[in-house]
Protein backbone atom coordinates (compact mmCIF):
# COMPACT_ATOMS: atom_id res chain seq x y z
CA UNK A 1 0.00 0.00 0.00
CA UNK A 2 1.50 3.04 -0.88
CA UNK A 3 2.38 5.67 1.70
CA UNK A 4 -0.25 8.58 2.07
CA UNK A 5 -2.82 7.14 0.03
CA UNK A 6 -6.38 5.98 1.07
CA UNK A 7 -6.49 2.04 1.50
CA UNK A 8 -8.81 1.23 -1.41
CA UNK A 9 -7.21 3.94 -3.56
CA UNK A 10 -4.39 2.06 -3.92
CA UNK A 11 -5.95 -1.65 -4.18
CA UNK A 12 -7.81 0.06 -7.09
CA UNK A 13 -4.74 1.03 -8.41
CA UNK A 14 -3.32 -2.45 -8.39
CA UNK A 15 -6.30 -3.72 -10.02
CA UNK A 16 -5.80 -1.34 -12.67
CA UNK A 17 -1.92 -1.96 -12.72
CA UNK A 18 -2.99 -5.70 -12.78
CA UNK A 19 -5.34 -5.48 -16.15
CA UNK A 20 -2.81 -3.07 -17.57
CA UNK A 21 -0.15 -5.99 -17.25
CA UNK A 22 -3.11 -8.42 -19.13
CA UNK A 23 -3.88 -6.18 -21.65
CA UNK A 24 -0.21 -5.23 -22.19
CA UNK A 25 -0.10 -1.50 -21.65
CA UNK A 26 1.97 0.18 -19.03
CA UNK A 27 -0.11 0.95 -16.03
CA UNK A 28 0.16 4.64 -16.99
CA UNK A 29 -1.42 3.93 -20.33
CA UNK A 30 -4.17 1.35 -19.08
CA UNK A 31 -7.81 0.94 -21.33
CA UNK A 32 -10.77 2.72 -20.20
CA UNK A 33 -11.86 -0.43 -19.03
CA UNK A 34 -9.12 -0.65 -16.27
CA UNK A 35 -9.87 3.62 -14.99
CA UNK A 36 -13.91 2.21 -15.05
CA UNK A 37 -13.51 -0.77 -13.08
CA UNK A 38 -15.48 -1.63 -10.13
CA UNK A 39 -14.15 -2.34 -6.92
CA UNK A 40 -16.98 -3.40 -4.74
CA UNK A 41 -16.94 -4.51 -1.31
CA UNK A 42 -18.58 -7.93 -0.68
CA UNK A 43 -21.93 -8.24 0.36
CA UNK A 44 -21.85 -12.05 1.14
CA UNK A 45 -19.52 -13.95 3.88
CA UNK A 46 -17.10 -16.33 2.10
CA UNK A 47 -17.05 -14.24 -1.68
CA UNK A 48 -13.90 -12.53 -0.44
CA UNK A 49 -13.22 -9.03 1.02
CA UNK A 50 -13.68 -7.03 -2.58
CA UNK A 51 -14.92 -7.72 -5.96
CA UNK A 52 -14.26 -6.64 -9.44
CA UNK A 53 -15.59 -6.97 -12.84
CA UNK A 54 -12.42 -5.66 -14.56
CA UNK A 55 -12.26 -9.13 -16.35
CA UNK A 56 -15.45 -8.92 -18.50
CA UNK A 57 -14.72 -4.89 -19.09
CA UNK A 58 -11.44 -6.16 -20.94
CA UNK A 59 -13.34 -9.48 -22.67
CA UNK A 60 -14.81 -7.48 -25.84
CA UNK A 61 -10.71 -6.15 -26.07
CA UNK A 62 -9.37 -8.97 -25.74
CA UNK A 63 -11.67 -11.46 -27.73
CA UNK A 64 -11.32 -14.15 -24.88
CA UNK A 65 -13.59 -15.48 -22.19
CA UNK A 66 -13.59 -13.12 -19.33
CA UNK A 67 -13.29 -15.98 -16.57
CA UNK A 68 -9.41 -17.06 -18.22
CA UNK A 69 -9.25 -13.09 -18.30
CA UNK A 70 -10.18 -12.78 -14.39
CA UNK A 71 -7.42 -15.66 -13.54
CA UNK A 72 -4.80 -14.64 -15.40
CA UNK A 73 -5.53 -10.54 -13.49
CA UNK A 74 -5.72 -12.43 -10.23
CA UNK A 75 -1.59 -14.00 -10.70
CA UNK A 76 -0.67 -10.26 -11.82
CA UNK A 77 -2.50 -8.73 -8.20
CA UNK A 78 -0.44 -11.87 -6.48
CA UNK A 79 2.52 -10.47 -8.16
CA UNK A 80 1.54 -6.66 -7.55
CA UNK A 81 0.21 -6.83 -3.93
CA UNK A 82 2.54 -9.23 -2.21
CA UNK A 83 1.54 -10.70 0.81
CA UNK A 84 -1.17 -8.00 1.14
CA UNK A 85 -3.17 -10.26 -1.12
CA UNK A 86 -3.91 -13.47 0.82
CA UNK A 87 -6.03 -15.51 -2.55
CA UNK A 88 -8.35 -14.97 -5.20
CA UNK A 89 -11.05 -16.38 -6.40
CA UNK A 90 -13.24 -16.26 -10.18
CA UNK A 91 -16.91 -16.35 -9.85
CA UNK A 92 -19.87 -16.03 -11.84
CA UNK A 93 -19.29 -14.48 -15.17
CA UNK A 94 -16.26 -13.36 -14.73
CA UNK A 95 -15.61 -11.33 -11.41
CA UNK A 96 -12.81 -11.79 -9.37
CA UNK A 97 -12.45 -12.09 -5.50
CA UNK A 98 -10.14 -10.39 -3.65
CA UNK A 99 -9.16 -12.01 -0.20
CA UNK A 100 -7.03 -9.71 1.56
CA UNK A 101 -4.66 -10.68 3.81
CA UNK A 102 -4.36 -9.59 8.06
CA UNK A 103 -0.96 -7.70 6.59
CA UNK A 104 -3.51 -5.35 4.08
CA UNK A 105 -6.24 -4.86 7.06
CA UNK A 106 -3.73 -3.69 9.74
CA UNK A 107 -1.82 -1.57 6.59
CA UNK A 108 -5.50 -0.14 5.81
CA UNK A 109 -5.70 0.77 9.55
CA UNK A 110 -2.76 2.63 9.75
CA UNK A 111 -3.72 4.59 6.76
CA UNK A 112 -7.09 5.53 8.69
CA UNK A 113 -4.74 6.78 11.59
CA UNK A 114 -2.56 8.63 10.02
CA UNK A 115 -5.02 10.30 7.98
CA UNK A 116 -7.26 10.80 11.31
CA UNK A 117 -9.84 13.61 10.77
CA UNK A 118 -8.52 14.35 7.09
CA UNK A 119 -9.84 10.89 6.02
CA UNK A 120 -11.26 11.36 2.60
CA UNK A 121 -11.00 15.02 2.52
CA UNK A 122 -9.33 16.73 -0.47
CA UNK A 123 -10.26 14.18 -2.73
CA UNK A 124 -12.28 16.53 -5.34
CA UNK A 125 -11.24 16.96 -9.04
CA UNK A 126 -11.05 19.27 -10.17
CA UNK A 127 -12.06 21.66 -7.19
CA UNK A 128 -15.06 24.09 -7.95
CA UNK A 129 -16.33 27.33 -6.27
CA UNK A 130 -20.06 26.23 -5.39
CA UNK A 131 -22.51 28.20 -3.54
CA UNK A 132 -25.52 26.17 -1.93
CA UNK A 133 -28.44 28.52 -1.47
CA UNK A 134 -30.93 26.56 0.66
CA UNK A 135 -33.79 27.35 2.82
CA UNK A 136 -34.58 30.55 1.91
CA UNK A 137 -38.35 30.59 3.37
CA UNK A 138 -40.03 33.74 2.71
CA UNK A 139 -39.66 35.75 5.75
CA UNK A 140 -43.60 36.10 6.16
CA UNK A 141 -43.89 33.87 9.15
CA UNK A 142 -41.54 31.44 11.42
CA UNK A 143 -39.72 28.35 9.88
CA UNK A 144 -41.68 25.49 10.10
CA UNK A 145 -40.88 22.11 10.91
CA UNK A 146 -40.63 20.98 7.45
CA UNK A 147 -37.91 23.88 6.88
CA UNK A 148 -35.83 21.78 9.49
CA UNK A 149 -35.62 19.51 6.22
CA UNK A 150 -34.33 21.82 3.94
CA UNK A 151 -31.42 23.68 6.39
CA UNK A 152 -30.27 19.90 7.51
CA UNK A 153 -29.64 18.92 3.90
CA UNK A 154 -28.37 21.93 2.44
CA UNK A 155 -26.01 22.68 5.76
CA UNK A 156 -24.94 19.04 5.70
CA UNK A 157 -24.22 18.64 1.63
CA UNK A 158 -22.14 21.84 2.14
CA UNK A 159 -20.54 20.40 4.99
CA UNK A 160 -19.77 17.05 2.84
CA UNK A 161 -18.77 19.26 -0.41
CA UNK A 162 -16.18 21.10 1.64
CA UNK A 163 -14.84 18.12 3.17
CA UNK A 164 -14.17 16.82 -0.04
CA UNK A 165 -11.90 20.35 -1.19
CA UNK A 166 -14.16 22.14 -2.63
CA UNK A 167 -14.92 25.98 -2.00
CA UNK A 168 -18.19 26.83 -0.54
CA UNK A 169 -20.42 29.08 0.69
CA UNK A 170 -23.69 29.18 1.83
CA UNK A 171 -26.48 31.74 0.98
CA UNK A 172 -29.85 32.53 2.57
CA UNK A 173 -32.44 34.84 -0.53
CA UNK A 174 -34.96 35.84 1.35
CA UNK A 175 -37.88 37.21 -0.53
CA UNK A 176 -38.49 40.71 0.80
CA UNK A 177 -40.40 42.30 -2.08
CA UNK A 178 -43.78 41.47 -3.96
CA UNK A 179 -46.80 40.75 -3.45
CA UNK A 180 -46.81 38.47 -0.63
CA UNK A 181 -44.93 41.18 1.59
CA UNK A 182 -47.62 43.50 1.37
CA UNK A 183 -50.42 40.48 2.03
CA UNK A 184 -48.32 40.30 5.60
CA UNK A 185 -48.43 43.96 6.25
CA UNK A 186 -52.15 43.72 5.65
CA UNK A 187 -52.26 41.17 7.78
CA UNK A 188 -50.98 42.77 10.58
CA UNK A 189 -52.56 45.82 10.60
CA UNK A 190 -56.07 44.14 10.15
CA UNK A 191 -55.36 42.33 13.90
CA UNK A 192 -54.04 45.75 15.08
CA UNK A 193 -56.95 47.08 14.19
CA UNK A 194 -59.09 44.17 15.70
CA UNK A 195 -60.47 43.23 12.32
CA UNK A 196 -60.24 39.92 10.22
CA UNK A 197 -57.34 38.85 8.28
CA UNK A 198 -57.92 39.58 3.94
CA UNK A 199 -58.99 35.85 2.54
CA UNK A 200 -55.75 35.60 1.30
CA UNK A 201 -53.79 37.00 4.17
CA UNK A 202 -52.01 35.21 7.05
CA UNK A 203 -53.50 34.14 10.28
CA UNK A 204 -52.01 32.44 13.28
CA UNK A 205 -50.54 33.91 16.51
CA UNK A 206 -47.62 34.78 15.22
CA UNK A 207 -49.18 37.82 13.11
CA UNK A 208 -51.08 39.07 16.54
CA UNK A 209 -47.38 38.89 18.04
CA UNK A 210 -46.13 41.12 15.28
CA UNK A 211 -49.16 43.59 15.10
CA UNK A 212 -48.59 43.99 19.03
CA UNK A 213 -44.52 44.45 18.80
CA UNK A 214 -44.85 47.10 16.05
CA UNK A 215 -46.01 50.29 17.89
CA UNK A 216 -47.67 51.95 14.09
CA UNK A 217 -49.39 48.70 13.09
CA UNK A 218 -52.80 49.92 13.53
CA UNK A 219 -52.28 53.50 11.85
CA UNK A 220 -48.76 53.33 10.20
CA UNK A 221 -48.45 52.47 6.12
CA UNK A 222 -48.99 49.15 5.59
CA UNK A 223 -45.63 48.85 3.40
CA UNK A 224 -43.68 50.14 5.97
CA UNK A 225 -45.31 47.95 9.15
CA UNK A 226 -44.61 45.25 5.98
CA UNK A 227 -40.84 46.23 6.06
CA UNK A 228 -40.46 46.17 9.81
CA UNK A 229 -42.38 42.65 10.40
CA UNK A 230 -39.58 41.22 7.56
CA UNK A 231 -36.89 42.56 9.94
CA UNK A 232 -38.61 41.19 13.19
CA UNK A 233 -38.97 37.79 11.34
CA UNK A 234 -36.05 37.56 9.53
CA UNK A 235 -34.09 37.99 13.21
CA UNK A 236 -36.27 35.04 14.16
CA UNK A 237 -35.43 32.59 11.66
CA UNK A 238 -31.95 33.51 11.99
CA UNK A 239 -31.80 32.95 15.52
CA UNK A 240 -34.01 29.16 15.09
CA UNK A 241 -31.08 28.49 11.99
CA UNK A 242 -28.66 29.17 14.85
CA UNK A 243 -29.87 26.94 17.30
CA UNK A 244 -29.95 24.23 14.85
CA UNK A 245 -26.72 24.56 13.93
CA UNK A 246 -26.93 26.16 10.36
CA UNK A 247 -24.36 29.15 9.65
CA UNK A 248 -24.79 31.01 6.53
CA UNK A 249 -22.12 33.18 5.44
CA UNK A 250 -24.54 35.64 3.14
CA UNK A 251 -28.59 36.57 3.23
CA UNK A 252 -29.51 38.02 -0.36
CA UNK A 253 -31.99 40.46 0.19
CA UNK A 254 -34.50 40.42 -3.08
CA UNK A 255 -34.90 43.88 -2.70
CA UNK A 256 -31.52 44.37 -3.29
CA UNK A 257 -32.04 43.44 -7.21
CA UNK A 258 -34.60 46.03 -7.76
CA UNK A 259 -31.91 48.60 -6.56
CA UNK A 260 -29.96 50.97 -8.89
CA UNK A 261 -31.25 52.00 -12.32
CA UNK A 262 -30.64 50.21 -14.11
CA UNK A 263 -30.74 47.80 -11.74
CA UNK A 264 -30.08 43.98 -12.00
CA UNK A 265 -33.81 42.80 -12.97
CA UNK A 266 -33.33 45.24 -15.63
CA UNK A 267 -30.53 44.63 -16.99
CA UNK A 268 -31.15 41.01 -16.86
CA UNK A 269 -34.56 41.78 -18.97
CA UNK A 270 -32.54 43.81 -21.19
CA UNK A 271 -30.17 40.77 -22.13
CA UNK A 272 -32.48 38.39 -23.20
CA UNK A 273 -34.73 41.17 -25.21
CA UNK A 274 -30.85 41.80 -26.91
CA UNK A 275 -30.62 38.06 -27.63
CA UNK A 276 -34.11 38.05 -29.15
CA UNK A 277 -35.50 35.41 -27.04
CA UNK A 278 -38.21 37.51 -25.80
CA UNK A 279 -41.55 38.89 -27.50
CA UNK A 280 -44.88 41.14 -26.33
CA UNK A 281 -48.53 39.34 -25.91
CA UNK A 282 -51.26 40.88 -24.28
CA UNK A 283 -49.01 43.91 -23.01
CA UNK A 284 -46.52 41.53 -21.13
CA UNK A 285 -43.15 40.06 -22.03
CA UNK A 286 -42.77 36.88 -22.45
CA UNK A 287 -39.28 34.66 -22.53
CA UNK A 288 -38.86 31.65 -24.97
CA UNK A 289 -38.02 29.16 -22.66
CA UNK A 290 -39.99 26.42 -24.85
CA UNK A 291 -36.92 26.82 -26.73
CA UNK A 292 -34.65 25.71 -24.21
CA UNK A 293 -36.15 22.87 -23.01
CA UNK A 294 -39.06 24.41 -21.13
CA UNK A 295 -42.63 23.14 -21.20
CA UNK A 296 -43.87 27.04 -22.12
CA UNK A 297 -42.72 30.03 -22.36
CA UNK A 298 -42.66 32.20 -18.95
CA UNK A 299 -44.01 35.77 -18.21
CA UNK A 300 -40.99 38.51 -17.06
CA UNK A 301 -42.67 41.32 -17.18
CA UNK A 302 -45.92 41.70 -16.20
CA UNK A 303 -48.96 44.30 -18.33
CA UNK A 304 -48.53 46.79 -15.43
CA UNK A 305 -44.74 47.03 -15.80
CA UNK A 306 -44.05 44.72 -12.79
CA UNK A 307 -41.33 42.30 -13.16
CA UNK A 308 -41.82 38.60 -12.28
CA UNK A 309 -40.55 36.53 -8.81
CA UNK A 310 -39.00 34.27 -12.44
CA UNK A 311 -37.58 37.64 -13.50
CA UNK A 312 -36.04 38.31 -10.26
CA UNK A 313 -34.96 34.91 -10.00
CA UNK A 314 -32.82 34.84 -13.29
CA UNK A 315 -31.31 38.14 -11.88
CA UNK A 316 -30.16 37.00 -8.93
CA UNK A 317 -28.60 33.89 -10.46
CA UNK A 318 -26.62 36.09 -12.88
CA UNK A 319 -25.57 37.75 -9.61
CA UNK A 320 -24.14 34.73 -8.43
CA UNK A 321 -22.52 33.91 -11.04
CA UNK A 322 -20.91 37.10 -11.57
CA UNK A 323 -19.70 36.59 -8.27
CA UNK A 324 -17.65 34.26 -9.24
CA UNK A 325 -19.41 30.76 -8.19
CA UNK A 326 -18.80 28.13 -10.61
CA UNK A 327 -21.78 25.86 -9.76
CA UNK A 328 -25.37 27.12 -7.96
CA UNK A 329 -26.92 24.34 -5.99
CA UNK A 330 -30.43 26.04 -5.37
CA UNK A 331 -32.33 22.51 -2.74
CA UNK A 332 -35.98 23.13 -3.78
CA UNK A 333 -39.38 22.04 -2.96
CA UNK A 334 -40.88 19.06 -5.18
CA UNK A 335 -43.48 21.29 -5.84
CA UNK A 336 -40.72 23.84 -7.24
CA UNK A 337 -40.18 21.06 -10.16
CA UNK A 338 -41.37 23.07 -12.46
CA UNK A 339 -39.32 26.27 -11.69
CA UNK A 340 -36.15 24.48 -11.69
CA UNK A 341 -36.94 23.53 -15.51
CA UNK A 342 -37.74 27.00 -16.17
CA UNK A 343 -34.47 28.96 -14.82
CA UNK A 344 -32.44 26.61 -15.99
CA UNK A 345 -34.03 27.28 -19.73
CA UNK A 346 -33.96 31.05 -18.61
CA UNK A 347 -30.06 31.02 -17.74
CA UNK A 348 -29.38 29.14 -21.05
CA UNK A 349 -31.86 31.83 -22.67
CA UNK A 350 -29.05 34.06 -21.13
CA UNK A 351 -26.08 32.67 -22.63
CA UNK A 352 -25.05 30.57 -19.52
CA UNK A 353 -25.02 26.89 -19.00
CA UNK A 354 -27.91 25.46 -17.45
CA UNK A 355 -26.17 23.24 -15.93
CA UNK A 356 -24.09 25.49 -13.61
CA UNK A 357 -27.39 25.53 -11.88
CA UNK A 358 -28.70 22.13 -9.50
CA UNK A 359 -31.81 21.88 -8.18
CA UNK A 360 -32.58 19.03 -6.07
CA UNK A 361 -35.76 18.50 -5.51
CA UNK A 362 -36.41 18.01 -1.57
CA UNK A 363 -39.69 15.48 -0.62
CA UNK A 364 -42.49 16.96 1.83
CA UNK A 365 -42.08 16.02 5.50
CA UNK A 366 -44.75 14.56 7.60
CA UNK A 367 -44.65 14.58 11.45
CA UNK A 368 -46.18 10.76 12.97
CA UNK A 369 -47.00 10.72 16.39
CA UNK A 370 -49.44 7.94 17.71
CA UNK A 371 -50.13 7.39 14.01
CA UNK A 372 -51.52 10.71 12.98
CA UNK A 373 -49.95 13.10 10.50
CA UNK A 374 -49.89 16.79 11.21
CA UNK A 375 -51.15 19.26 8.80
CA UNK A 376 -49.11 22.72 8.28
CA UNK A 377 -49.74 25.35 6.33
CA UNK A 378 -48.65 28.56 7.50
CA UNK A 379 -51.01 30.91 5.52
CA UNK A 380 -53.79 28.93 7.75
CA UNK A 381 -51.51 29.44 10.56
CA UNK A 382 -51.81 25.87 11.19
CA UNK A 383 -48.05 24.58 11.47
CA UNK A 384 -45.85 22.88 13.79
CA UNK A 385 -42.78 25.57 13.84
CA UNK A 386 -39.13 24.23 14.05
CA UNK A 387 -38.22 25.83 17.03
CA UNK A 388 -41.52 23.63 18.28
CA UNK A 389 -40.13 20.51 16.92
CA UNK A 390 -36.57 20.88 18.61
CA UNK A 391 -37.85 21.66 21.77
CA UNK A 392 -39.60 17.97 21.04
CA UNK A 393 -36.96 16.02 20.21
CA UNK A 394 -33.65 18.66 20.38
CA UNK A 395 -30.96 19.23 17.48
CA UNK A 396 -29.10 16.00 17.01
CA UNK A 397 -31.88 13.94 16.48
CA UNK A 398 -34.32 16.22 14.48
CA UNK A 399 -30.92 17.00 12.02
CA UNK A 400 -30.19 13.18 11.72
CA UNK A 401 -34.14 12.40 10.89
CA UNK A 402 -34.41 14.55 8.56
CA UNK A 403 -31.31 13.42 6.57
CA UNK A 404 -31.58 9.86 6.91
CA UNK A 405 -33.94 9.25 4.66
CA UNK A 406 -32.58 10.60 0.55
CA UNK A 407 -33.98 13.38 -0.64
CA UNK A 408 -36.25 12.86 -3.13
CA UNK A 409 -38.60 10.25 -0.87
CA UNK A 410 -41.32 11.88 1.02
CA UNK A 411 -40.22 11.08 4.68
CA UNK A 412 -42.14 10.90 7.70
CA UNK A 413 -40.76 11.69 10.87
CA UNK A 414 -41.92 9.24 13.73
CA UNK A 415 -41.87 11.33 17.14
CA UNK A 416 -41.93 8.76 19.22
CA UNK A 417 -39.34 7.25 17.75
CA UNK A 418 -37.29 10.44 18.04
CA UNK A 419 -38.12 10.74 21.51
CA UNK A 420 -36.75 7.12 22.49
CA UNK A 421 -33.43 7.05 24.41
CA UNK A 422 -32.56 3.46 23.56
CA UNK A 423 -30.94 1.94 20.70
CA UNK A 424 -34.34 1.62 18.89
CA UNK A 425 -33.21 5.51 18.32
CA UNK A 426 -29.92 5.49 14.97
CA UNK A 427 -29.21 8.81 16.67
CA UNK A 428 -28.85 7.36 20.27
CA UNK A 429 -27.16 4.71 19.16
CA UNK A 430 -24.28 5.86 16.98
CA UNK A 431 -23.80 8.64 19.59
CA UNK A 432 -23.70 5.81 22.48
CA UNK A 433 -20.74 3.67 20.36
CA UNK A 434 -18.94 7.05 20.06
CA UNK A 435 -19.49 7.51 23.84
CA UNK A 436 -18.72 4.07 24.78
CA UNK A 437 -15.43 4.21 22.80
CA UNK A 438 -14.72 7.27 24.63
CA UNK A 439 -15.29 5.69 28.11
CA UNK A 440 -12.97 2.73 26.92
CA UNK A 441 -10.08 4.92 26.05
CA UNK A 442 -10.69 6.75 29.31
CA UNK A 443 -9.31 3.77 31.35
CA UNK A 444 -5.92 3.71 29.74
CA UNK A 445 -3.06 6.28 30.11
CA UNK A 446 -2.12 8.83 27.70
CA UNK A 447 1.30 6.87 27.18
CA UNK A 448 -0.03 3.91 26.83
CA UNK A 449 -3.04 4.99 23.92
CA UNK A 450 0.18 6.95 22.14
CA UNK A 451 1.87 4.10 22.00
CA UNK A 452 -0.89 1.40 20.96
CA UNK A 453 -1.56 3.99 18.09
CA UNK A 454 1.98 3.93 16.69
CA UNK A 455 2.17 0.47 16.45
CA UNK A 456 2.92 -1.89 14.66
CA UNK A 457 0.78 -4.65 15.19
CA UNK A 458 3.06 -7.18 12.93
CA UNK A 459 2.18 -10.55 14.64
CA UNK A 460 -1.62 -9.80 15.39
CA UNK A 461 -3.67 -12.06 14.12
CA UNK A 462 -7.23 -10.51 13.31
CA UNK A 463 -10.90 -12.02 13.93
CA UNK A 464 -13.76 -11.59 11.97
CA UNK A 465 -15.42 -8.54 13.34
CA UNK A 466 -11.93 -6.83 13.71
CA UNK A 467 -11.52 -7.33 9.69
CA UNK A 468 -14.86 -6.09 9.02
CA UNK A 469 -14.54 -2.94 11.36
CA UNK A 470 -10.89 -1.47 9.52
CA UNK A 471 -12.59 -2.52 5.97
CA UNK A 472 -15.61 -0.79 7.28
CA UNK A 473 -13.62 2.42 8.36
CA UNK A 474 -11.44 2.12 4.92
CA UNK A 475 -14.74 2.77 3.21
CA UNK A 476 -15.98 5.99 4.35
CA UNK A 477 -13.79 8.19 1.83
CA UNK A 478 -15.34 6.33 -0.91
CA UNK A 479 -18.83 6.92 0.61
CA UNK A 480 -18.83 10.62 1.35
CA UNK A 481 -17.39 11.19 -2.17
CA UNK A 482 -20.87 9.53 -3.21
CA UNK A 483 -22.42 11.42 -0.74
CA UNK A 484 -20.96 14.45 -2.45
CA UNK A 485 -21.23 13.27 -6.10
CA UNK A 486 -25.55 12.64 -5.98
CA UNK A 487 -25.91 15.61 -3.53
CA UNK A 488 -26.68 12.65 -1.18
CA UNK A 489 -26.21 13.53 2.76
CA UNK A 490 -28.03 10.54 3.61
CA UNK A 491 -25.73 8.11 2.42
CA UNK A 492 -23.43 9.55 5.44
CA UNK A 493 -26.50 8.53 7.98
CA UNK A 494 -26.28 5.15 6.41
CA UNK A 495 -22.71 4.28 6.53
CA UNK A 496 -22.33 6.63 10.47
CA UNK A 497 -25.21 3.63 11.67
CA UNK A 498 -23.31 0.90 10.51
CA UNK A 499 -20.13 1.76 11.80
CA UNK A 500 -21.16 1.89 14.53
CA UNK A 501 -23.01 -1.77 14.30
CA UNK A 502 -19.64 -2.75 13.16
CA UNK A 503 -17.88 -1.53 16.21
CA UNK A 504 -20.63 -3.04 18.52
CA UNK A 505 -19.79 -6.17 17.09
CA UNK A 506 -16.49 -5.88 17.42
CA UNK A 507 -16.79 -4.97 20.93
CA UNK A 508 -19.14 -7.78 21.59
CA UNK A 509 -16.23 -10.36 19.77
CA UNK A 510 -13.38 -8.75 21.49
CA UNK A 511 -11.74 -7.88 24.53
CA UNK A 512 -9.63 -4.76 24.43
CA UNK A 513 -8.46 -3.40 27.66
CA UNK A 514 -6.36 -6.41 29.06
CA UNK A 515 -6.16 -8.24 26.11
CA UNK A 516 -3.07 -10.57 25.32
CA UNK A 517 -0.61 -10.60 24.09
CA UNK A 518 0.39 -6.90 24.61
CA UNK A 519 -0.15 -6.35 20.83
CA UNK A 520 -3.99 -7.55 20.64
CA UNK A 521 -4.62 -4.69 22.87
CA UNK A 522 -2.43 -2.26 21.08
CA UNK A 523 -4.58 -3.32 17.93
CA UNK A 524 -8.19 -3.07 19.57
CA UNK A 525 -7.45 0.04 21.40
CA UNK A 526 -6.31 1.37 17.89
CA UNK A 527 -8.98 0.47 16.18
CA UNK A 528 -11.28 1.63 18.69
CA UNK A 529 -9.53 4.83 18.35
CA UNK A 530 -10.12 4.86 14.36
CA UNK A 531 -13.73 4.14 14.83
CA UNK A 532 -13.92 6.58 17.45
CA UNK A 533 -12.55 9.05 15.14
CA UNK A 534 -15.18 8.45 12.06
CA UNK A 535 -18.19 8.03 13.57
CA UNK A 536 -17.21 11.69 15.14
CA UNK A 537 -16.67 12.53 11.58
CA UNK A 538 -19.54 11.00 9.80
CA UNK A 539 -21.91 12.52 12.81
CA UNK A 540 -19.68 16.15 12.17
CA UNK A 541 -20.29 16.00 8.05
CA UNK A 542 -24.09 16.05 9.66
CA UNK A 543 -24.44 18.48 12.15
CA UNK A 544 -24.55 16.13 14.35
CA UNK A 545 -22.54 16.24 17.80
CA UNK A 546 -20.58 13.05 19.13
CA UNK A 547 -20.50 13.01 22.78
CA UNK A 548 -17.87 11.72 25.14
CA UNK A 549 -20.71 10.38 27.63
CA UNK A 550 -24.13 9.50 27.52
Amino acid sequence: MSSGSPPLDSLRAAVREAAAAVRGEAANGASSAGAEARLDRSRRAGQGDYSTNVAMLLAPALGEPPREIAERIGEQLATVLGDALSSTEVAGPGFLNLYMSDVWVRDALTGVLEAGAALGAGEADPVRRILVEFVSANPTGPLVAASGRHAAYGDALARILEHCGHSVSREYYFNDAGSQIHRLGQSIQARARGEEVPTDGYKGGYVESLAAEIPEAATGDVDEVASRAVDLLLSQIKATLERYEVRFDTFFSESALHEGSPNAVERALAQLEDAGHTYRHEGALWLRTSSFGDNEDRVVLRSNGQPTYFAADLAYMLNKRDRGFELQLDPVGSDHHGWAISVKAGMAALGEDPDSIEAPLIQFVHLVDGGERAAMSKRRGEFVTLDDLLDEIGVDVCRYFMLQRSHDRTLDLDLSLAREQSDKNPVYYIQYAHARIASILRRVSPERLDAALAGPWDDVMLEPSERALVLKLASFPEEVAEAADRRAPHRITSYAHELAQSFTAFYRDCKVIGATPDGVEAFRLALSAAAQRTIALSLGLLGVSAPDSM
